[in-house]
């Protein structure tokens, strides 16, 4: 008897399809975890691992960190400050004192110091624009307007800026850009300083330039694309949301680059190739008489950076590659020292590296190499040095390195532990606020002194009960693909108390692109750290792995997936399963598989493409039709045209595998996702009722696509219903 045919001994044949609408319909299924890595303690609040610091802003000097956080672990984040020369800390703002913990409300959401000598903090809380002195006393700056965002602070300090939406000014159509003077703070007296002119445009993005005068700005208009209903049940009643989306081959986002003069008023937008080419970021030089725009054809097969010199309105192509099998649009630029040249991060030798080209006639000079790739990276022009985060330790992490404007071998700044950091660069460049972790450690936040290189911790986010539990095993695996033998990275989970003589049932997952990373939880776009540990008390090992299309192991690795959604990539986590296998660590009749969105999509297609790997899989979203995908989605799947079309979108559509899935099979979905439709799920389940194979369908009423980041009562309840459905048919209690 194979694997297969035993799982069919205990294969649950009944169909069932539910809608759920609470927490009370169904019971947990965590009997067999101990009570303090349940789903419930887990996502309890306050959190056992804490609040995340976030929003991080340095004043003028250098010496002074403001930022976000809870110091319980609740979810309302308030204002911090740190003083670097004093190491004094304190919370400088009290709004989660007047808000009950279960509404859990984020709390301030953005903030930025303000003043030539960074005496004041403004801030956003529930769309509206506070500010505070530095003893906490707190003041509502009067503008009338809503939706506050993007606050930036002029280089000198006396200028603010934002985005935010006037709902009493008809004549101002969309999100508009607005000043605010430092004198003026009290008396709240703003100026708009660009007005989108359509209400379905608005300013994606600004930047200051040096001279304290000019901003350059992208605009996004979006007044030629289809507007799409989404119709849902909430509340007992029926709801629609009319939202602005595009499928593949329909019109799509314009975007347009501009420059104004904060002084006067005026603005100028700059003349573009083609307004289809997403930018990827711009910059104006410190005089403010050119600017860069990094940019790319909507497929990112062509990638290009245009020089824009504002004295004369002329244009040229500073830097220009073309590779018809690109998918990921991970370059960047920036200005190098004294407005000599670029500094662009591109992956034209096959890894993402560093280069420095001067002229739009000179070639350009190559800065770092190395079999590990640059994420990001910033020019500190006082000290002509280059400061970037890299993998170069090891494929999981992202660790900070520095080098000379004229390159050479990397050093690290960062501490030798492993994990990795997201910083917040001192405008000194002499400091980085990091908030670290890795897979043993919660988030907290970190300041590193680039001088004497000393990392000192800022904040304590875990509580005590985090260091009385033990937590999973994380470790790294490497192993060939079993159809070509490329390399692969894996990240797995084991049991605290794993014994190496035991085969464990698996799950694959949650599986997603960029998912094998040091950091604690792993990948962050999901709140899965807590499910992760569950699952692992509960007995189970846990993998990701690092498919064709991430990031980290260069060009040839990414490029894989062209046109092969559900293709190469699960070919990779099925070379995953097969090396764990082979190692001992798991019992080949019991492997699930999980993951939302594009890992719905993978979940889908493995279960339906290799049924005799999986036992059963949960799919959440699951991208079931690329016809429906965002445009964006093109860079890995092709356009919408050619002569191999309709198949090769059909190749990539879980929807047209369904009807070869034969094991156990859940698909959690919230019915108001308008980014992977709830009616592709619908059309998915008259595939399978016609195929008559069983399902289970959880739908979460009123959910958008972030169906696990959307109220923890609903995590919960969602998790739980996962949960139960791996243990009913992978059974982690047998030995």
């Amino acid at each position: 008897m194979n694997f297969k045919q035993t799982r069919e001994l205990i294969k649950v044949t009944s169909l069932a399809i539910a809608l759920l609408a609470g927490t009370t319909i169904f019971g947990s299924s965590e009997a067999s975890a101990s009570e303090a890595l349940s789903i419930d303690s887990l996502y309890e609040i306050p959190s056992i691992i804490g609040t995340v610091p976030g929003g991080v802003s340095w004043s003028r000097n250098g010496e002074k960190l403001a930022f976000l956080w809870n110091d319980k672990g609740g979810t309302f984040r308030d204002i911090w400050l740190f003083d670097s020369n004093t190491g004094e800390k304190y919370q400088l703002s009290h709004h989660a004192d007047n808000v009950d913990v279960a509404l859990e409300h984020k709390g301030v959401t953005q903030l930025s110091w303000f003043g030539p000598q960074s005496q004041q903090l403004v801030y956003t809380l529930d769309g509206q624009l506070l500010h505070s002195d530095l003893a906490g006393k707190t003041f509502t700056v009067n503008t009338e307007l809503t939706e506050a965002q993007q606050l930036a602070v002029s280089p000198d300090g006396t200028q603010l800026s934002f985005l935010a939406t006037s709902p009493t000014d008809q004549s101002i159509a969309g999100q508009g850009l607005w000043l605010l003077d430092f004198e003026s703070l009290q008396s709240g007296e703003i100026s708009l300083l660009l007005n989108p002119g359509h209400i379905d445009s608005s300013v994606k993005s600004y930047q200051w330039a040096q001279d304290n005068r000019h901003i350059s700005f992208e605009l996004q208009l979006m007044e030629d694309m289809a507007k799409r209903d989404i119709h849902y049940y909430r509340d007992g009643e029926l709801q629609i949301d009319t939202v602005i989306r595009a499928f593949p081959g329909e019109p799509n986002i314009r975007f347009s680059i501009g420059v104004l003069d904060a002084t006067t008023g005026e603005s100028r937008l700059l003349e573009r190739q083609d307004d289809s080419f997403p930018i990827w970021n711009y910059g104006l030089s410190s005089n403010a008489q050119q600017l860069f725009v990094n940019e790319s054809d909507a497929y990112v097969k062509l990638h290009r950076i245009e020089m824009y010199d504002l004295s004369n309105d002329q244009r040229e192509t500073f830097y220009r590659e073309h590779d018809p099998k690109h998918l990921r649009p991970d370059w960047q630029a920036a200005w190098a020292p004294n407005d000599d040249g670029l500094i662009i991060l591109t992956d034209k030798d096959g890894y993402l590296h560093l280069y420095h080209q001067r002229t739009a006639v000179s070639n350009p000079e190559q800065l770092t190499t190395g079999e590990w790739e640059i994420s990001d990276f910033i020019v500190a022009h006082s000290s002509n040095e280059i400061y970037f985060r890299a993998n170069k330790a090891h494929g999981a992490e992202h660790q900070l390195y520095r080098i000379p404007l004229q390159g050479g071998e990397p050093t690290r700044v960062s501490p030798a532990q492993p994990g990795t950091h997201t910083l917040v660069y001192s405008p000194t460049t002499q400091a980085a606020a990091s908030v670290f972790s890795n897979d043993s450690t919660p988030a907290d936040l970190y300041l590193i002194n680039f001088q004497t290189l000393d990392s000192t911790r800022v904040t304590d986010s875990p509580t005590a009960a985090f260091h009385d539990q033990r937590w999973a095993d994380v470790r790294y695996v490497e192993f060939p693909s079993h159809v070509d033998g490329a390399p692969l990275i894996g990240r797995l989970n084991l049991p605290a108390n794993y014994n190496p003589a035991k085969r464990y049932p698996l799950i694959v997952g949650s599986i997603y692109s960029d998912s094998v990373l040091n950091q604690w939880g792993g990948r962050t776009s999901h709140p899965t750290w807590g499910l992760d540990q569950h699952l692992v008390a509960e007995g189970y090992i846990l993998l990701n792995v690092n498919v064709r299309g991430s990031w980290g192991q260069g060009r040839e690795h990414n490029q894989g997936l062209l046109n092969s959604y559900g293709g190469a990539d699960i070919d990779d986590l099925h070379s995953g399963v097969l090396y764990l296998v082979a190692e001992g660590f798991a019992d080949p009749a019991r492997v699930g598989i999980w993951g939302s969105s594009y890992g719905g999509l993978m979940t889908m297609m493995s279960l339906a493409k290799k049924p005799e790997v999986y036992a059963v899989g949960v799919a959440g979203a699951p991208a079931t039709n690329v016809w429906h995908a965002y445009p964006e989605q093109m860079w890995v799947m092709g356009p919408a045209t050619g002569d191999d079309m309709p198949q090769r979108y059909e190749n990539q559509s879980a929807l047209y595998h369904v009807q070869n899935i034969e094991d156990p099979l859940m698909i959690i979905h919230g019915n108001r996702d308008d980014v992977v439709l709830y009616a592709d799920t619908i059309a998915v389940a008259n595939k399978l009722i016609a195929a008559e194979q069983p399902f289970e369908l959880v739908t979460l009423p009123g959910s958008g696509h972030g169906w696990d980041a959307e109220g923890n009562d609903q995590r919960r309840f969602a998790f739980k219903k996962l949960v139960e459905f791996f243990n009913r048919y992978l059974n982690p209690g047998q030995e």
